[in-house]
């Protein structure tokens, strides 16, 4: 079967002779979710960066960025996609687009920094100067 893409041919194989287009087409659907999440794995966790020298460490050491791509998926899984995403430092990237996994995670960065200087509030007033800092240091580290 054949597949055109924008700018070029994609041809999808598949060894059993009987499978119908959609069979197929939702196959290669399926794995193509599949090397997103390993991709996501890699690039915003690190999953496979780790340096740690015994054997048993790496296990779990990817066990931990599993977990944590999946809480993350979860976390944000019925948060509006204002929430999630915000595109106005980048104005030439399309706002509707769906927010990463990288987004997600930034998101969830963020209201936990957000939780924590609201609970360093309450210690006692924190002047507008520093709150405006603050606002920065975050959207920089996110």
């Amino acid at each position: 079967m054949l597949v055109k893409e924008p700018d070029r041919w994609v041809a999808y194989f598949c060894t059993k002779t009987d499978a119908t287009v959609t069979e197929i087409l939702e196959a290669v659907a399926d794995r193509a979710a599949i090397e997103q999440d390993f991709h996501d794995l890699k690039e915003v966790h690190g999953a496979g960066q780790q340096q740690v020298r015994n054997y048993w460490s790496n296990i779990a050491v990817y066990h931990v960025a599993l977990w944590w791509h999946t809480l993350i998926d979860l976390w944000a899984w019925h948060k509006p996609h204002e929430k999630l995403s915000d595109r106005k430092a980048s104005p030439w990237d399309d706002p509707m687009r769906r927010p990463s996994h990288a987004d997600r995670r930034n998101a969830l960065r963020r209201q936990c920094l957000e939780n924590d200087f609201r609970h360093e509030e309450v210690a006692g007033a924190i002047p507008p100067k520093i709150r405006r800092l603050w606002n920065r240091v975050i959207k920089l580290v996110t």
